[in-house]
Order: C-alpha cells, then sequence, then structure tokens
C-alpha cells in the first residue's frame, strides 16, 4: 500500500512538472465593513503579502474591493482602515477554476492613535459572533476538506476541537463535553433549523451523513459552552452556520465524485449591476446511482438520498440586503432481512435491535428561509428572518417468522413537525466602547405525530401516541457589551424562553469578562444559564388505561436548565502557534426522568438512535460535568499545520432512583492529534500536493449488561436497569489519512483526494446486544479500513 502511494505521488509530481509553463492568475473580490455594526467601509487599503510587484486596492464607497492578475495557489490579504484593527487572512486558496469573493469583517479599537500598534489576524479559535466570550471557534469549509477523516462534514470536522467526541464513526453525533448531542442548536444564516442530516431520527441532533453541503457554506461558527443571550434552547453548544453569496460578477460551475455522492453546483450574478447572485448545489447517492447500474444484492441497506442547498443574495442601494437560502433533504433505507440468508449473520450497527427485523426507514427534511438586513444609519441595523421548516421521520418495523421468515408488522412511526419562525434583530452601537443588541425569536410548532406498536398478546397495534396540533415558542433576548479598553472587554445579556403548551418559562442571565494582559495573553471568564424542552414526543405520549381510555401524563413537562462556568487562558506564543486552555463546570437539573417508578432512565443519555422513552416523565433528574481543555495549534504556515486537541472530564447523572451514575457519554479522556503538509509543485508553483494526518483516542463508550431471561421472554434486547451504564467497552482508537493533488489549469481547477479512515482496521466497539438465536450477548464493531476517493472540478 505505502509503495503503491509513493508511486502515484511521484507520477503526479512527474506530470504537473511536464506541464506547459505558465504563470495562472486569478481575480480576489468582495466587501469589508464593520463587524459590529455592519456598514460598509470605503477606502479601506487591501494588499496581497509578498506579492511583487505589489498589488493592492482600496474599497469604493459602498466597501467593495477587486484584486485582479493574483497567483494563484495559498495567498494572504492584509486589510487596513483607520481606527480600526488590522485583519490578515492567512494562506487563502486561491484557484484558477473560480474566484475568490470574500466578506471582511474588521474591528472598531477603542483606543486610537499611536498607543497601540499591532496586526490583528483573523483568529479561528474566536467566533464571527464579537458577543462571545469564550468556548467559541470560526470554522471555515477549507478545514472540512483538509483535516483527515471529515470527508467534508461540518460536524465530523467539529470533533476535532477539545471537549467534543467523535467516537460514534455510525452517525455524526456531536457530543460536547459529555451531554447528550441533542443539547445541540443548529442555526443557519440566523434560523434556528430540525436536525440537517440524512438518517436523523426525529427529536435528534446527528446523522450518518449531512446534507449540509460544504461548498456551499461560509466560515461559520461553533460554540460549547456559556454562550451569549442570542442563542436559547440548547444545552450543550451552538453550530452557527453562514452560507455564502454566489459570484456577483461571472456564472461559475462545480463537479464532484466521491463517497458523499455524486455532485453539481452552480452559481453567478442574477443582476451584475446591483451584485445579487445566486447559489445552488445537488448531490446524489453514489451508492444509490450504483444500486440503478449494478445487482448489490436483496435485503441490503443500500443509503438513497440526495439533497439540494440554495441562497439567493439581493443588496439594494436603500433597502437593504434581502437573501432567500434553503436546504432540502430525501433519505431512505431499507434492511429487508426477511430476503437475505438467514445463516449470514454479518454485524449490522444499525440494527440495534436483533437480526430478526425487516427495517423501513424514510426521511425528509426542509428550510426555506428569507433573511433582511437593514442599515438605519451608522450605529444601527436590523436583521429580520422569516422561515419554514419541515421535517419527517417514517419508520416501519416488521418481526420475522421464525418458521419460514415472512415479516409481520411490529411497528409503525410517522412522526412530522413543521415550524414557522420569525425573529427581529436590533443592534446598536452607541460608541466604539458600547454596544448593545436585543432581539425576539417566534416560532410555531406543528405535530403531526403517529406511533403504535403490536401486542401479540391482544392481536392488535396500540397507539402510544396521535397528536395533531401546534404550540408557540417565544425568545426574547437583550446583550450589552461594554469594551473599556482594547484589552479588557465585559459582555453582559438576559435570554427568556416561553412555552405556550404549558405555560413554562426560563430566565436564563448571561455574562462573560475577558482581559488581554498583553498583546499575547488573556484570561477569560463566563457564565451562562441555558435551558433547552424536552423532547416534544415526550410531550404527547398515549398512556391507555384499564377501562381502555387513554391520557397523556407528560404535558406539564417543563424546561431542562444548565448552568455553565467557563474559566480560559489563551497564549499566542508565536505569530503562528497558539495554546489554548479551559476548565468548566456544568450544573444541570429540571431533567425528565422517569416519574411511575424508580428507575435509572434520564434524556441526557438520549442520542441519535436512543429508544424506549418512560410513558411517565417528570423534571426531577439532575447532572454534572466538569473537566479540562487543552489545545495547542499550529496554523497552516510555510505549508505545515497541526493541532493537538486534548480533553480530561467526567459526566455523572441520577435518574429518579437517586443513584449517581456515568452517563452514556462519559469517555473520561479524548485526544486527536492531527497534521499536514503541503508541497507547491509546478514550474511556476501553480499545483499542490498535501498529506494530512490524524490519530484519534477516547475512553470507551459507556454500556448496560443485557438483562438475559427478560431478553429471551421478550424476544428482543433487555438491558438490566440498576446496573445502567457500569460497563465501559474498550478504548477507542482510530487512524485516518488523506492525500490530495490541486491542479490549477489556465481555466478550470482540478482536485483529487485519497482518504483512508480507520488505516489500521481496528475493530472499536459501538454497543452489545442480545442475539435470540445464540442466547448471548454481542458486541456491534464499527466500520473497519476504508478507502474513499473524491474528485472535484470547478470552472
Amino acid at each position: 500500500m505505502k509503495s503503491k502511494l509513493v508511486a502515484i505521488i511521484i507520477l503526479v509530481c512527474l506530470l504537473t512538472n511536464s506541464a506547459k509553463s505558465e504563470i495562472i492568475t486569478q481575480t480576489i473580490k468582495g466587501r469589508v465593513f464593520d463587524i459590529e455594526n455592519k456598514i460598509p467601509l470605503p477606502g479601506a487599503n487591501i494588499i496581497v503579502v509578498n506579492s511583487d510587484p505589489l498589488i493592492g486596492t482600496v474599497t469604493d464607497s459602498d466597501g467593495y474591493f477587486r484584486l485582479e492578475n493574483v497567483s494563484v495557489g495559498r495567498v494572504s490579504i492584509k486589510v487596513s482602515y483607520l481606527g480600526y484593527q488590522p485583519s490578515l487572512l492567512n494562506n487563502l486558496n486561491l484557484y484558477s477554476g473560480k474566484e475568490m469573493v470574500l466578506e471582511i469583517g474588521l474591528e472598531e479599537q477603542v483606543i486610537k492613535g499611536d498607543e497601540i500598534v499591532f496586526i490583528y489576524k483573523r483568529d479561528k479559535t474566536k467566533s464571527l459572533n464579537t458577543l462571545t466570550t469564550l468556548s467559541a471557534r470560526t470554522f471555515s469549509v477549507e478545514e472540512s476538506d483538509k483535516y483527515a477523516g471529515s470527508l467534508g462534514d461540518v460536524s465530523r470536522m467539529a470533533s476535532n476541537y477539545a471537549g467534543v467526541q467523535g467516537t460514534d464513526e455510525s452517525t455524526n453525533d456531536i457530543v460536547i463535553r459529555g451531554n447528550s448531542p441533542g443539547g445541540l442548536l443548529w442555526r443557519l444564516e440566523g434560523v434556528d433549523i430540525p436536525n440537517p442530516n440524512h438518517y436523523g431520527q426525529f427529536g435528534a441532533a446527528g446523522g450518518p451523513i449531512s446534507m449540509l453541503n460544504n461548498n456551499v457554506l461560509s466560515n461559520s461558527d461553533f460554540i460549547t459552552g456559556a454562550f451569549p443571550a442570542e442563542y436559547g434552547n440548547a444545552l450543550s453548544g451552538v453550530f452557527d452556520l453562514k452560507m455564502r453569496n454566489g459570484n456577483y460578477d461571472n456564472h461559475e460551475f462545480l463537479f464532484q465524485l466521491g463517497f458523499n455522492g455524486f455532485e453539481l453546483g452552480a452559481e453567478g450574478p442574477i443582476s451584475k449591476s446591483n451584485r445579487s447572485s445566486y447559489l445552488i448545489n445537488y448531490r446524489y447517492s453514489m451508492m444509490s446511482l450504483m444500486k440503478k447500474i449494478v445487482n448489490l444484492g436483496t435485503g441490503v441497506g443500500v443509503p438513497e438520498y440526495q439533497d439540494l442547498n440554495v441562497k439567493l443574495n439581493f443588496p439594494t442601494k436603500n433597502m437593504g440586503r434581502f437573501s432567500i437560502f434553503g436546504i432540502g433533504g430525501i433519505s431512505d433505507i431499507e434492511f429487508l432481512y426477511s430476503e437475505q440468508d438467514s445463516t449470514n449473520k454479518e454485524d449490522d450497527y444499525y440494527n440495534t435491535r436483533n437480526w430478526e427485523n425487516d427495517l423501513v426507514s424514510r426521511g425528509r427534511v426542509g428550510v426555506l428561509g428569507l433573511n433582511h438586513t437593514y442599515i438605519i444609519n451608522e450605529s444601527t441595523y436590523t436583521r429580520v428572518n422569516f422561515a419554514y421548516t419541515y421535517q419527517n421521520t417514517t419508520n416501519g418495523i416488521d418481526s420475522l417468522s421464525i418458521i419460514d421468515r415472512s415479516p409481520e408488522p411490529y411497528i409503525r412511526q410517522s412522526f412530522t413537525e413543521t415550524n414557522y419562525y420569525a425573529s427581529f434583530l436590533l443592534n446598536k452601537k452607541f460608541s466604539s466602547k458600547h454596544n448593545l443588541q436585543t432581539g425576539i425569536a417566534a416560532k410555531r410548532i406543528n405535530l403531526h405525530l403517529i406511533d403504535s406498536v403490536y401486542e401479540g398478546s391482544d392481536d392488535r397495534f396500540v397507539t402510544t401516541n396521535d397528536h395533531d396540533g401546534y404550540t408557540y415558542l417565544y425568545q426574547p433576548y437583550i446583550h450589552w457589551q461594554y469594551k473599556m479598553n482594547n484589552f479588557l472587554t465585559y459582555n453582559l445579556g438576559i435570554h427568556y424562553e416561553y412555552l405556550a403548551l404549558n405555560n413554562k418559562s426560563s430566565w436564563e442571565p448571561r455574562a462573560g469578562v475577558k482581559w488581554s494582559f498583553n498583546k499575547n495573553k488573556s484570561l477569560s471568564f463566563a457564565y451562562g444559564l441555558h435551558s433547552k424542552i424536552p423532547f416534544m414526543l415526550s410531550y404527547n405520549e398515549k398512556v391507555e388505561l384499564d377501562d381502555g381510555t387513554f391520557i397523556s401524563p407528560n404535558t406539564d413537562l417543563g424546561f431542562t436548565k444548565s448552568h455553565h462556568f467557563v474559566l480560559g487562558y489563551d497564549w499566542n506564543y508565536n505569530q503562528n502557534s497558539r495554546l489554548k486552555a479551559e476548565i468548566y463546570y456544568q450544573s444541570i437539573f429540571d431533567v425528565p426522568v422517569q416519574s411511575d417508578t424508580p428507575s435509572s432512565f434520564s434524556m441526557l443519555n438520549n442520542g441519535s438512535f436512543s429508544i424506549g422513552i418512560p410513558e411517565y416523565l417528570k423534571n426531577e433528574g439532575t447532572g454534572y460535568n466538569y473537566g479540562l481543555e487543552i489545545t495547542l495549534e499550529r496554523f497552516l504556515h510555510k505549508g505545515f499545520y497541526y493541532l493537538l486537541a486534548s480533553s480530561i472530564f467526567d459526566s455523572k447523572y441520577e435518574g429518579s432512583d437517586g443513584i449517581t451514575r456515568n452517563t452514556a457519554f462519559n469517555g473520561n479522556y479524548m485526544i486527536n492529534a492531527l497534521a499536514g503538509k503541503e508541497w507547491n509543485v509546478g514550474k511556476n508553483k501553480n499545483n499542490i500536493i498535501a498529506i494530512n494526518g490524524k490519530i484519534s483516542a477516547a475512553g470507551g463508550r459507556r454500556y448496560s449488561p443485557v438483562d438475559f431471561d427478560q431478553s429471551r421472554i421478550s424476544s428482543e434486547t433487555v438491558y438490566i436497569d440498576n446496573e445502567a451504564f457500569s460497563k465501559q467497552m474498550d478504548d477507542y482508537f482510530r487512524i485516518d489519512f488523506r492525500v490530495s493533488f490541486k491542479r490549477n489549469w489556465k481555466k478550470f481547477s482540478e482536485e483529487y483526494a485519497f482518504d483512508i479512515r480507520n488505516l489500521t482496521n481496528r475493530k472499536n466497539p459501538l454497543f452489545n446486544r442480545f442475539d435470540i438465536n445464540t442466547g448471548e450477548e454481542i458486541i456491534i464493531y464499527q466500520a473497519g479500513f476504508s478507502p474513499m476517493f473524491t474528485y472535484r472540478l470547478l470552472f
């Protein structure tokens, strides 16, 4: 394998060097604005660092700029404006097949003049949202491609960061600091959205494949604790995603083929005179395409999915900026074990029950939104969002006859949630020291829920959920930021949530302070009270009484709440490297637990494929998480980068039985080590060969032992309740590798990438279950050695 890989690299280099010698250039353009009040900054200076002769320009009256004839490859852009912190955008990747369009926000200095002389660099460990204090990071789309094992998925990319676990390869769940992945808030273009993943179950926050295409995303924020007052209905973190705007001068196209599917993309101007643009990307499942060409076998679970990402951008002269955005995804899969040979018992980690079942699952997700940003004056702007979101999950499970393996109906589910969302934001910048932001979000939640299970003893389907109704969730907030000087910043805010369904509410104070005690070091502290409404299915659970009538015992459930305390230290020990440490404590209370009998159940343990919520719930559970995170990072410089992210933590909870236990996500430690090296090749250094690697290690997954007697009686896996999560599987370990070649021709660009996940073919355990055929407990293992190829064409 190694010799073949070296031969491929040498061949690529020879082909590259033999190419015709020519200097290939491209255009960089974009807009410069005040990051706090969004006003354009006319007259800002933009230069290409180390260009010879010097390439530079200034922004026009609307803040736009254009740099032409810039050599392709890695480029750095320096932006400066009188009275503002200069910005240096390092090592941007400029392709011959695509113009670079930048949106650059500058931060106003509190103290102006000769007192301060330094270069402000775009800091990826900070958030684009300037109201965050700590536990926040901006990630670039390039990182989701560059980091080995990420596969272009922003969720899997985020699992590389300190405090985030990624030990479940069957899904891209984001487990932050020992919290359930359900505690995450997904936000797109300022709108709270449902789970944006294919095959994500109703109420979950992850899935096997993301429908958010990284080819249309812009730099976005990932926040892991004590987040600002703007964000609500979240316990663990926030993924605040932005879509980029299309090219407003020229039409450009994309073709991509790889693990995630077959993709086509297009962007370009709608009207060049007002710089309006379109951006669209469509993807179709690679396995589904292969299924139409060749016979993959009967009963095989072939993931069939497709998704669409769209954004239309309409800047105007006097009416502000309008944008229309949307994502949509369709996913289907069938595991028809009735059509397979019963002697073939290869483990399948999507079958969490037993082999003697057929499973058919369908998923539909859609988001359509309208965004309007309006600058009232030089200190005030507003942003209004309207959106419609749709999510449907349909599951059918059939048990198989022990005589002839014919399917018999067992479970039927159809869960639909449609939301009408509206939000308003007002930002007032009183001065370089004082900034005030206030707003409100309102959401109408429409639910259509049907869930039934076949009871063999009564020979009938029993309804566990049958609901068709709606409710409202309101979330006003206010946030004030005070910069005493360029070194000391205070954040103070409050968020309020009100659920009309049962008149439950939550007041949530937020506070933070950051002290930069010299130009390279800072200390930060933040606190936040955060809350989240429980899984919506829980409110509408139907329980049948002895007289045949039904009740809904959980309609009075309140918010699950959590106190976040975070202390952070940052040290930029040289121009391109950083050491970051954070220590945190999280106290969780009012967690839904079982109320009719003492048990170990807690919603803090729910993940993407969790099943079995009790019929009766109450808000009396508790939990806590604490830990230390250390990140050592060198940003890409002279073709080399590394990231070492580590965490040690403890995550505990109490159910209604009052016993303190490990949560399902208490691995106790995680370490990610990533590194990569790039080489410019070709006679004019127009092309790039890159090698990237990743080593991941983490504590083993917690699990509950099987109750053999009850499992035999019920013919499905039953776990011992009073020993919940008392066992721990072997530690997780995985090595990923990626090699890529980017070739710039005069009119188009190509990229070839070869990924290997789990280079050593290690068998990492995923979960345990009862095998009714052998009467034994078995371990289901995750995927082994997995090679993947990707090709991308930009023109």
